[in-house]
């Protein structure tokens, strides 16, 4: 995706421990047409599976995921780090390590939103080493639901990530993909894949 691909080249900024910084057009501040663009992408991908709810997780990956329901006309739900009060049960649980929280992360589904019968395409900010994803895909069992793909904005491919999530027997659909990134080069980046 192009326009994405633009964006990163101009706003993304490398951090000390491998962290892509790119709150100027994912994470903090949203670009209304290229956000636009990436829920068209992924709706356009993944419409032939036909899923029945979008996961995300909160907060960065809301605004594709939301962009992603809308263009096909399902719900969206999205993993909560913290569970509310008003949580009932069942409700699924994982956890996930964050580096840019700087830790493990808890998440939270209630079983009100996801269960046996759903149809998921999980839509994401980063695949980098896969573990959020698979953290995802654990509730998604955990509920019963069946997991058709996944989606993420940006992979950074020298992670492996896309390796690590293989065994789940999904497609796996990017757009744009980090060759690599570091002080000398910057980000090298491409559409994805």
């Amino acid at each position: 995706m192009q326009s994405l691909v633009n964006a990163i080249r101009e706003h993304g900024i490398i951090l000390p421990g491998g962290i892509l910084k790119v709150d100027g057009l994912v994470n903090h501040q949203l670009l209304p047409a290229v956000t636009r663009d990436m829920g068209q992408q992924f709706a356009a991908y993944f419409r032939p599976l036909a899923p029945t709810k979008i996961l995300t997780i909160e907060v960065s990956g809301i605004a594709p995921a939301i962009v992603t329901a809308i263009e096909l006309n399902v719900p969206m739900v999205y993993a909560r780090k913290k569970r509310p009060i008003t949580m009932k049960d069942p409700a699924f649980h994982a956890q996930s390590v964050s580096r840019t929280k700087g830790g493990v992360v808890d998440l939270f589904v209630s079983g009100e939103y996801l269960g046996p019968g759903d149809r998921v395409v999980v839509i994401d900010d980063f695949l980098a080493s896969g573990g959020t994803l698979l953290a995802l895909n654990g509730m998604i069992e955990q509920s019963g639901a069946t997991l058709l793909g996944l989606g993420c904005v940006i992979e950074k491919q020298f992670e492996g990530g896309r390796e690590k999530l293989a065994h789940l027997g999904v497609p796996i659909h990017t757009l744009a993909n980090i060759v690599r990134m570091n002080e000398q080069e910057g980000v090298i980046v491409e559409s994805g894949r």
